[in-house]
């Protein structure tokens, strides 16, 4: 028997907004402003049946029609006359909840919420697939950027071996800030909370939880497996100082925040030989990789594939209307799934590959040591980096009075053979302090 929501009739489609925040009222703003157009694409008009807020005294920056504004959200999603729901609260609970709510009372559902797909995303994908619904994020990962899209259809028949990114605008904020001013991490990230680039709290985008969500993401889609956030290797950028920014200066690089996703070959024990290494952490990258002139709260995202080789998707990757535009384009993706009575593109996960240890991670390491100024000691370091299997590129010396300062950069090797020299050195007489430790990523292994 049809129910009501599958209907053949002209009825517009209702679409229930749960948030209505800096992301959620440009939703609804651009429902409301565009509905011809979106009529125009859809083959069929788009009203709001809905707007779930916290608080109904609580200022916005759209003005909801009369009616529509409800605490209510859970009585919202279940309603029988809601055919789309936009998820922009953000959030676990009670997002998940909701969401799988929504699906199963028949309502496909486009959602922002990087922490929840990048900690749940298996459960909301297996509700959508049962509900025979969509589930769409691109808004998830890298505001207004097409990144997640092209991953899962674009490039689904090429083979993608690395995913390569800025995907927090706050973060390569303040470090281009502290590479075009000399400012220090503090007066940077002040700055950017001034500015409004950076929440009161900055602890999620600082210290890296924002884009290690956005990495699992990211991976899952490139590699088709199954990545959580509590798989990705993460670090921020608080402890990057002023002397890190010019050292890297000094090499022809700048230190960005990257998000690193790769396809690891040869793996010993893996099935297929084959595994994903997934880290976020500052590093220096060459002055003229793409990524390095990518500058204030903007973001990028670098694939590399065997068959279409290098693209880069460039683009503002926070802000109100940016995210908006993304949830909305798949707003009228799933919009016409449901007149078609089909649904897009579900999970991917038939790779089933398992995600290395950090410590596999192949990388490079930019070392700088306080020593002794006397004869030896660079054999005694060099001794150290060797006995770990480690080969030095470069090493640069100056000295200052009874002290020196080495800056040594490594060839490529694994992250826990670069740590143990790290410790290594640490330990040795002849070393005053281990000042600096940095990755450095680009160029070819």
């Amino acid at each position: 028997m049809m129910n009501q929501r599958d209907a053949a009739d002209e009825r517009a489609l209702r679409v229930a907004v749960l948030g209505c925040g800096v992301v959620g009222s440009q939703v609804v703003r651009l429902i409301l402003e565009q509905s011809d157009d979106l009529a125009a694409r859809i083959g069929r008009r788009v009203e709001l049946a809905g707007v779930a807020v916290r608080r109904l005294d609580a200022p916005r920056d759209v003005d909801v029609p009369d009616g529509l504004i409800t605490t209510d959200a859970a009585g919202l999603v279940a309603r029988d006359d809601v055919d789309l729901v936009v998820e922009v609260i953000g959030g676990i609970e009670p997002a998940r909840g909701l969401i799988l709510s929504a699906l199963e009372h028949g309502a496909s559902v486009v959602s922002a919420n990087k922490a929840l797909i990048a900690e749940d995303g298996p459960t909301l994908f297996e509700a959508a697939e049962k509900a025979g619904r969509d589930l769409y994020y691109e808004a998830a990962v890298a505001g207004a950027i097409p990144i997640l899209r092209p991953l899962r259809e674009s490039l689904a028949g090429d083979r993608v071996t690395r995913v390569l990114g800025i995907v927090n605008g706050t973060t390569n904020y303040i470090l281009d800030k502290m590479d075009t001013s000399g400012a220090g991490f503090a007066e940077a990230l002040a700055e950017a909370q001034e500015l409004g680039y950076a929440e009161a709290d900055p602890t999620a985008d600082v210290e890296g939880f924002d884009a290690a969500a956005k990495a699992a993401i990211l991976a899952s889609l490139a590699f088709h497996s199954r990545v959580t956030a509590s798989d990705v290797h993460r670090e921020g950028i608080s402890e990057v100082t002023a002397a890190d920014v010019n050292s890297a200066r000094e090499m022809g690089c700048v230190v960005k925040l990257l998000a690193i996703c790769e396809l690891r070959t040869g793996v010993d024990g893996a099935e297929g030989g084959e595994a994903i290494a997934v880290r976020v952490h500052p590093a220096m990258i060459p002055a003229t990789h793409p990524l390095a002139s990518v500058r204030g709260a903007y973001n990028a995202v670098f694939v590399e594939s065997d068959a279409a080789g290098e693209l880069m998707f460039y683009g503002p990757g926070a802000g109100g209307a940016p995210t908006a535009s993304a949830v909305l384009g798949d707003l009228v993706s799933a919009a016409r799934n449901h007149l078609a009575g089909t649904r897009g593109a579900g999970e991917s996960a038939y790779a089933d590959r398992a995600v290395l240890p950090m410590g596999e991670a192949r990388t490079r390491y930019h070392v700088a040591i306080d020593v002794d100024d006397r004869a030896g000691v660079l054999a005694t370091v060099a001794l150290a980096f060797a006995e770990h299997g480690v080969s030095i590129q470069t090493v640069r010396q100056e000295g200052r009075d009874d002290d020196a300062q080495l800056v040594v950069v490594s060839h490529w090797s694994t992250d826990a053979q670069l740590s143990a020299t790290v410790e290594h050195l640490r330990g040795l007489d002849i070393v005053r302090e281990v000042t600096s430790v940095m990755r450095v990523e680009g160029g070819d292994e």
